[in-house]
């Protein structure tokens, strides 16, 4: 059952959790599990954070489905890969508190909560080339959910990102994907949909939302049961608006609730308040490219505006200023809808399908599409002149886009009239007339298309080497016919656009820590009691972004060491 919401003016506890996603409920879970008396806030009224909206992959190397799997290495891999991938920005201290702790955290949650994971252990590493580049065994997921097993708390819990999911209905990377996108060609793909969706339309009708959890608000939905099976005491609606500082030591928080203030006094702090990704004044000052401090387009809800951040520096905490990157980046279209509002679609799948491709202004590639989101995005920023709008068109024909879909323009057999209408998905009957349509200078958009056509009709990209990569080709379509599944030509008219600009799932540039996640001062000693995970601290990989799922791999690892440290626990 949930925790009663406390009418008395103070609590006391040994561990107070600011900030509810993966990071802040994986320190509340481990450190209740080892005795702790835990009170987790929020501030927002439901509980997940950006997790929640996430697609829910952890990259943790050398983990226990892996090498149920028969996949073993020795840590060195992962370490060399991380070294040669971070260059400058590799703390050893930090990623070898990661890497070690890794495949222990894993363990924990799979034997002692209701976290249980699904491998991922044919997803490549995002950089092929790269020394200690794995080809799959990093990366797992939280398995499915019935949403009936949360009881109670379930309205408590953040729905899933209505932009990637379809009527509300969450689709698992993978198998559940491939068979979105394969329902046209494959019996049992179109099977598999028709009877999820029917599902769904049921959970619709009787529960009014989807009830099979998968992806980020699976991860969360079985963190938050853990939790609540564990006593861990549940504030939504309670934003913290000042720590309790006595003799130099974090004593808890002071926080927001029904309109007065709750006290929560407590032996420790962890800050997981998500990062400043809304938060306008730090983004104009560290973002490149963002001098309103609105520019780029941000994927987490908008309670994750710095106030982890804020709480840290006012304890003595220092926010890196040095990392390859502040920002995680993320190719993201806006998104009308007809009440106004928009919304905001991240370009996760579709650049590595077979058919289509990312230009500038001026006409012109300037990436690998099938590359990384965040080196679209950083390819994107460099390409673009200084004093022009940062963005990118993405180009397909009529055979791709009712294949695969483009963006928030769903693929066969949704209808695209919607999405014509509002402006969202441009269309041309020729590649110039789309040009105009977009803003894109005509003559070059179709001399890029002519160049890429001559290679791609033998499945070629001399330019970028598409398809190089084994990561480009998992991001691929590997019932493509043609002799690479991440090329083929754009020549099946009419033509369809949608533009593309910055933005990011989340935060690099936190607090820095050492590797039991203490907020370290200006001269590097830690502060008493105060702890920090997830994107309040500052990004283990130093601003990179060498794989899928670094972002909530560390969050769930530092939470888990926060967590087990708090109680004292070796």
């Amino acid at each position: 059952m949930p925790a009663e919401i406390p009418t008395q003016h103070s609590l006391d506890c040994d561990l107070l959790v600011i900030g509810s996603g993966a990071a802040g409920l994986a320190a509340a879970v481990t450190a209740a599990h080892h005795g702790q008396k835990v009170v987790l806030v929020e501030k927002d009224p439901v509980f997940g954070g950006a997790t929640a909206w996430s697609g829910g992959w952890m990259w943790v190397p050398r983990n226990p489905l892996a090498r149920r799997a028969g996949i073993e290495e020795d840590i060195e891999q992962p370490r060399t890969y991380l070294r040669h991938e971070l260059g400058e920005q590799y703390r050893p201290e930090m990623v070898d508190a990661f890497l070690e702790a890794c495949p222990e955290m894993v363990g924990f949650f799979e034997q002692h909560t209701a976290l249980q994971f699904v491998d991922g252990n044919g997803i490549p590493d995002m950089h092929g080339d790269t020394p200690g580049a794995a080809t799959g065994g990093h990366q797992v997921i939280a398995a499915p959910y019935d949403a009936r097993e949360v009881g109670a708390l379930l309205p408590r819990l953040r729905k899933t990102m209505r932009e990637t999911s379809f009527i509300g209905m969450p689709i698992m990377a993978g198998a559940d994907l491939a068979a979105f996108l394969g329902m046209t060609r494959s019996l049992h793909a179109f099977t598999h949909v028709t009877r999820r969706f029917t599902a769904h339309l049921y959970h619709l009708a009787r529960y009014g939302r989807a009830m099979h959890l998968v992806n980020g608000v699976a991860l969360v939905a079985r963190l938050a049961k853990s939790a609540d099976d564990l006593g861990v005491r549940l504030l939504e609606s309670a934003p913290a608006r000042r720590l309790i500082i006595e003799n130099g030591q974090v004593r808890g928080a002071v926080v927001e609730r029904d309109g007065a203030e709750l006290t929560i006094r407590s032996g420790a702090v962890v800050l997981a308040a998500g990062g400043f990704p809304n938060d306008p004044a730090r983004r104009k000052a560290m973002f490149p490219r963002d001098a309103s401090g609105h520019d780029n387009l941000a994927l987490p809800p908008l309670a994750c505006s710095g106030d982890g951040l804020c709480l840290g520096e006012s304890a003595g905490g220092v926010v890196a200023d040095d990392l390859k990157s502040p920002v995680a980046w993320a190719p993201v279209s806006r998104v009308p809808y007809p009440d106004g509002t928009v919304g905001h679609f991240p370009h996760i799948i579709d650049r590595g399908k077979p058919g289509i491709i990312g230009v500038l202004a001026n006409g012109k590639r300037f990436v690998n599409e099938a590359g990384g989101y965040y080196d679209y995005v950083a390819a994107m920023l460099e390409a673009v002149p200084e004093g022009e709008e940062p963005c990118s068109w993405l180009i397909c024909d009529h055979r791709f886009q009712r294949r695969y879909g483009l963006g928030f323009a769903r693929p066969a057999p949704v209808p695209l009239w919607p999405q014509l209408r509002n402006g969202y998905l441009k269309r041309g009957n020729s590649i110039e007339q789309l040009a105009r349509e977009c803003g894109i200078d005509p003559a070059g958009l179709a001399n890029t298309v002519a160049e890429f056509n001559q290679h791609a009709r033998q499945g070629q990209d001399p330019a970028f080497r598409r398809g190089s990569t084994p990561f480009n080709r998992r991001n691929g379509d590997a019932l493509h016919t043609g002799p690479n599944p991440c090329v083929a030509p754009i020549e099946q008219g009419p033509f369809y656009a949608v533009k593309v600009q910055p933005g990011c799932f989340g935060t690099f540039a936190g607090l820095r820590t050492d590797g039991n996640a203490r907020v370290l001062d200006i001269a590097g000693r830690p502060i008493p009691g105060l702890y920090a995970a997830g994107t309040d601290m500052a990004s283990v990989l130093g601003g990179h972004y060498p794989s899928g799922g670094i972002n909530l791999g560390p969050a769930m690892t530092f939470g888990y060491i926060a967590g087990k440290h708090v109680a004292g626990v070796a």
